[in-house]
């Protein structure tokens, strides 16, 4: 096997090696106007090769058996008990805050808390605490914290009422799916006037409550949590990562991964997962000259001339650009589930199969690209909170003494800033490859079979990871 991944190994590494060295510097790009300097060609084409190198070495070398079979807990601290209302009641109120800010503040999106909690603090914050301290969000989730509080009420007045439906398989993790592609489109299509306006995101916060609130009511708050609300689904999934796991009253330790590796993969994981890395691998290319000039503009110019105005044609334009690059990295994954299946010798499972079970894997790749595109902006655009927070509607208060405070774009370099991103995805890669090898010795009979399998999974996320190096070195 060895030799095989030699023969293989060294042509693809001089192929790319020799098209990374003349690749063109760019910038990177990010949420609300974030900008970096481009990253060094040098750094990214020693990334890249790292990452191939520590693909290839890593098939080769990591264990035999698996490692993740038998979930390995202990607990760590057990916790009061008024402790999680006491956390859900925090996260009502913050929630309340920020929806009253977004009507009684300022329409000026930099000087209203509410453009920045949402979309640097909740969007990209969330997300590595959750890899650091476990799910913090679900604690803290305002409406799931409204949804069991309502059923403690209604339980005691009414006593039992009727039971809520059951949460039909099929429908899994689809709801979840559409919640985040919704907030995709927010993001990145809709103008920036209305998706940075604090009323618009009051409004639409609302409404996502209230939705949540149905689906609890309908299906009970535990089934929905666990499936239909976007974002506590969404930050759940990222969480899987932590060796940090919240049950009940008690914290409990586990191996780093071990969460994602015991993840029972359900319908729509892969659609979910896929929108995940395709939403923020599309953040990055509209900042490259590329989608501006060969799709942009001259699309954009076709709607206008169809008789749409400029603004509806935009979103238009970058809705579709949305569902074109989440397209692009589905057929990459169930390319190389297919070609997983054909490399499986009497295998019976279909490539959905496969695709379905080796969804998991690709978790810590999603994280990498949200820690890769958006770590310079959570460390310069979150500084403002500490002025936003002083003076939330914008109207020339100072609670906190800190009105004055202005963002220090040198307490990090950019050059740490790279090295943070390529980190990022090069540690994300080498997570995916050691869930997807244990699961592949849990699902296949023998190891020969469990690591040829790996070929193709191996060629998926290196074409994932690759990617997103691209992205950042040529956005513009």
């Amino acid at each position: 096997m060895t030799a095989f991944i030699r023969r293989l190994a060294l042509p693809a590494l001089a192929t790319l090696a020799a098209a990374l060295v003349a690749a063109g510097p760019a910038q990177a790009h990010g949420l609300v106007g974030k900008q970096d300097l481009p990253i060094p060609k040098w750094l990214f084409a020693w990334a890249a090769f790292a990452v191939l190198v520590i693909s290839f070495v890593g098939l080769a070398t990591l264990w035999r058996t698996p490692r993740f079979a038998e979930l390995r807990e202990q607990a760590t601290l057990r916790l009061p008990a008024f402790l999680e209302p006491l956390c859900g009641l925090i996260g009502i109120l913050i929630f309340s805050g920020v929806i009253y800010a977004g009507f009684a503040g300022t329409d000026e999106s930099a000087a209203n808390v509410v453009p920045t909690s949402i979309y640097v603090i909740f969007w990209v914050g969330i997300p590595i605490l959750s890899l650091l301290f476990g799910d913090v969000f679900r604690a803290f989730n305002p409406w799931r914290a409204v949804g069991r509080a309502a059923g403690w009420v209604m339980g005691r007045v009414a006593g039992d009422g009727p039971e809520p439906v059951a949460y039909p398989d099929r429908l899994g993790y689809w709801p979840a799916a559409a919640g985040i592609f919704g907030f995709a489109v927010l993001e990145l299509a809709i103008p920036v006037t209305d998706r940075q306006d604090p009323s618009t995101l009051a409004v639409l916060g609302l409404i996502y409550a209230a939705v949540q609130l149905v689906g609890m009511a309908l299906f009970g708050v535990k089934a929905w949590s666990d499936r239909g609300d976007a974002f506590g689904v969404y930050f759940g999934l990222f969480a899987t990562l932590s060796p940090l796991r919240w049950t009940g009253r008690q914290l409990v330790r586990r191996p780093l991964l071990a969460g994602t590796a015991t993840l029972v993969p359900a319908a729509g994981l892969v659609g979910l997962i896929c929108v995940m890395i395709g939403s923020t691998s599309f953040d990055g290319f509209t900042a490259s000259s590329l989608w501006t000039d060969t799709f942009a503009v001259p699309l954009q110019g076709r709607f206008v001339d169809a008789g749409f105005s400029r603004e509806h044609a935009n979103t238009l334009v970058f809705t579709g650009g949305l569902i074109a690059m989440t397209g692009v990295i589905s057929a990459l994954y169930l390319l190389g589930c297919a070609g997983m299946k054909s490399a499986i010798t009497g295998g019976t499972d279909s490539t959905t199969e496969l695709a379905k079970r080796f969804a998991p894997t690709l978790i810590p790749i999603a994280l990498a690209y949200v820690v890769a595109h958006y770590f310079g902006l959570l460390s310069y655009q979150g500084q403002a909170m500490a002025y936003l927070l002083s003076d939330p509607l914008g109207d020339g208060s100072d609670y906190l003494g800190q009105a004055d405070y202005r963002i220090d774009y040198t307490w990090i370099s950019a050059t740490a800033i790279y090295y943070v991103q390529v980190v990022a995805l090069i540690a994300g890669h080498a997570a995916g490859l050691a869930l997807a090898h244990d699961r592949a010795l849990l699902s296949f009979s023998s190891v020969r079979t469990a690591t040829r399998s790996q070929y193709w999974m191996l060629a998926v996320m290196v074409a994932f990871t690759s990617l997103a190096l691209w992205l950042l070195s040529n956005s513009s």
